[in-house]
């Protein structure tokens, strides 16, 4: 082969593998495990050229140009294991009579037998999606951990109960449901449906047996309610509010270091570094986000709450309408007449309930909670 005819082929092997590189941000993107693997060596005659660039998933499906017959299937079983371990590895691939005693360490040498008998070099390095977290709620805790999160790198979303739906997350992500009494059955519903990797509830013991009960006797499956965490996070004894938030982040880093949640991250032991070009791919697609929060209402164009004769209510000191109440007529609590506070309409009369546990009683048995000074 001619110089010319070299540089030739260096050059449509440098444009492949940029097409490799855009292919490898798509799957980044789609939260994907792969490897990628690049040539940076390699002895004539040979298939690869330096530069050559190819990606493997997890299922040992391999995309791009890394060599013939002889390579091929040794990079993908070494790929495989890359991506299980979540480490790089740098191959020699030929014959052992090549190399000799002449390796260097750290490197893997695997004897191929090919006609050609050329050489390659191959660095092969895992591509992992970095976990992501999802937090519902608004509390001053949610807003912690959504914080905390976001420093260790991880992709989160920060959303109000109201706002968040099974969409916004998946199998592999982590969900919090820290709403603490404002739509928790409803959050937990939701969450349930998206079947992450792992699903906590901040509450106590108590409450989630509450919350479980309802969703349970809304024909929720029994195994799914079996996989969420109540309370969520580890028992770091008394804590402060904010400091909840330590305890949860704690056990989520705790069950991916010892690989629980292979599903939701598929990495080696928490905190080891990504190698640079994985790192670089993982920026470019932007997958370290910033936690991402709903809007305010008033951005999102809601109506102003209006009042029983249909007008806005009187503005407050703070210059916002004041919120209409009504009392729970189960356990007597002081309920917002929104939304949130699920009415319920009987004979008439509109009912408002802290949580979905007081107003299913009321279904099942209205004339035992039905009096005059719980109308609204």
């Amino acid at each position: 082969m001619t110089e010319g005819m070299a540089a030739a082929d260096r050059g449509m092997a440098a444009a492949d593998g940029w097409d490799v590189l855009e292919r490898a941000g798509e799957l980044a993107r789609q939260g994907q495990a792969f490897a990628l693997a690049t040539v940076v060596w390699r002895q004539a005659p040979s298939s690869g050229q330096q530069g050559s660039r190819a990606i493997i998933t997890a299922a040992g499906e391999l995309q791009g140009w890394i060599g013939g017959a002889c390579a091929e299937p040794v990079v993908i079983r070494e790929a495989r294991q890359v991506i299980a371990a979540g480490v790089p590895r740098l191959l020699l691939l030929g014959t052992s009579e090549q190399f000799g005693a002449a390796v260097p360490e750290g490197m893997t040498v695997v004897p191929i037998s090919c006609q050609s008998e050329g050489a390659l070099e191959v660095y092969i390095e895992p591509v992992l999606p970095v976990p992501h977290l999802v937090v519902v709620g608004r509390s001053p805790m949610a807003q912690t951990l959504a914080a905390l999160a976001g420093a260790l790198g991880w992709r989160t979303a920060l959303l109000d109960g109201p706002d968040f739906s099974a969409a916004d997350a998946d199998e592999r992500s982590m969900v919090v449901v820290a709403t603490q009494g404002h739509g928790d059955e409803e959050a937990i519903e939701e969450a349930i449906a998206a079947r992450p990797a792992y699903l906590g509830l901040v509450g106590s013991s108590r409450r989630g047996a509450s919350v479980l009960g309802y969703l349970a006797d809304r024909g929720v499956p029994t195994e799914q309610l079996d996989r969420v965490k109540v309370p969520a996070g580890l028992d770091l004894g008394r804590t402060t509010h904010r400091e909840i938030a330590v305890a949860i982040l704690a056990e989520l880093v705790q069950l991916r270091a010892s690989g629980e949640l292979a599903d939701s991250a598929m990495t080696g032991p928490a905190g080891s570094a990504r190698s640079a070009g994985s790192a670089a791919i993982a920026g470019s697609v932007g997958l370290a986000e910033p936690a991402r929060q709903a809007e305010p209402a008033g951005q999102r164009g809601l109506a102003e709450p209006a009042g029983q004769d249909g007008l806005p209510e009187p503005a407050g000191q703070d210059g916002l309408p004041e919120p209409a109440e009504a009392v729970d007529p189960v356990c007597g609590m002081t309920v917002a007449t929104g939304p949130s506070g699920r009415p319920l309409e009987h004979e008439g009369v509109t009912y408002h309930f802290c949580c979905a546990g007081c107003r299913r009683k009321f279904e099942n048995d209205p004339a035992a909670y039905a009096k005059d000074e719980s109308r609204c």
